[in-house]
């Protein structure tokens, strides 16, 4: 009995050390992950979710990081991806609820934004004009802040936001 109890608890011990050992957590990414929502109060259901990631200027410019005239995929990483829990009117074009990615053409006085049907892209490598479901204008502004990692929030009107460094573009929703 005392030599069972003795193996068992080196078993133990064995596969404890194992399990340990075995785990390989990431280090923090450099563009992290963020998600913001719109939704009419704080326990309402959303009308808008974005997934998106979030680079940071580091001293360098935005043009050089999102370039003018070429497709972005807004943040870092994957696409950011949008999904509308409704139809919803986005610069005045109707929208089917469903899921989607978000890119962006950035421009001095405009940005485009686009709503596109390809999901679970890695940046705008694979961008298909094709699988566009709206383009939109939308005017640029300056802000008399400067934000360091790339931002996007919606007001309590469903407008979203954009910004990084001074630049800012705003993109109505509506239900």
């Amino acid at each position: 009995m005392k030599k069972f109890t003795v193996l068992t608890s080196i078993a133990c011990i064995m596969l404890i050390s194992f399990n340990m050992n075995a785990q390989k957590f990431a280090k923090m990414d450099k563009s992290p992950m963020d998600a913001t929502f719109y939704r009419t109060a704080r326990n309402a259901p959303a009308f808008v979710k974005v997934v998106y990631s979030r680079p940071q200027l580091k001293d360098r410019s935005l043009s050089k990081l999102a370039p003018n005239d070429k497709v972005w995929r807004t943040g870092a990483n994957e696409a950011a991806n949008i999904t509308l829990y409704n139809d919803m009117k986005i610069g005045g074009k109707t929208v089917k609820a469903g899921e989607y990615s978000l890119f962006t053409i950035p421009g001095d006085s405009e940005w485009t934004i686009i709503i596109n049907k390809d999901i679970n892209v890695w940046g705008a490598y694979s961008y298909n004009e094709a699988q566009d479901v709206i383009r939109i204008k939308a005017p640029v502004s300056k802000s008399d802040e400067s934000l360091e990692a790339f931002s996007i929030a919606f007001d309590d009107k469903g407008t979203m936001h954009l910004g990084w460094g001074t630049t800012r573009v705003a993109v109505p929703f509506l239900k």
